[in-house]
């Protein structure tokens, strides 16, 4: 019986440290967050802070936006999310780059009209100089 759980013991304390996040994935997941914000707040300042110059933002009909007009669609309403949901996030970091997928639901409001967005979306960060920026996005639709 000793044994046993000498064993369990051994075994938690080898696997726990494995399922708790890193430093970098908090970030990352932290950051992820911030643009989660920043697109429903559609405030300038935060949407160019949070993205990378080198910015490649995918839509789910094959739209590809570089970071001025990311920011640009976002701040002018013609992209206008009035509620983002994220779930089943997943961060794995690989160097200086972190790659997060997770499954977006959202209210829209894009140029005045209502939808309802169900994507899974990949998204791609790399840290530059400390801090965690979005260079790559690209959404896929899911079915209703």
């Amino acid at each position: 019986m000793k044994t046993l759980f000498l064993m369990i013991a051994i075994m938690t304390l080898l696997v726990k440290p494995s399922l708790s996040q890193s430093k970098d994935e908090k970030e990352v997941a932290a950051a992820v967050e911030a643009l989660r914000k920043a697109m429903i707040d559609g405030i300038e300042g935060p949407l160019k802070e949070i993205a990378a110059e080198e910015l490649s933002y995918g839509h789910s009909g094959g739209k590809i936006e570089d970071k001025a007009t990311f920011v640009a669609k976002i701040v002018s309403g013609d992209s206008d999310f009035k509620t983002i949901e994220l779930s089943d996030q997943t961060i794995k970091i690989v160097g200086n780059t972190a790659i997060v997928r997770h499954h977006l639901v959202a209210e829209t409001a894009d140029n005045g009209k209502p939808g309802n967005p169900n994507l899974h979306v990949l998204t791609v960060w790399q840290k530059q100089n400390g801090k965690w920026k979005l260079l790559a996005r690209q959404a896929v639709k899911l079915q209703q």
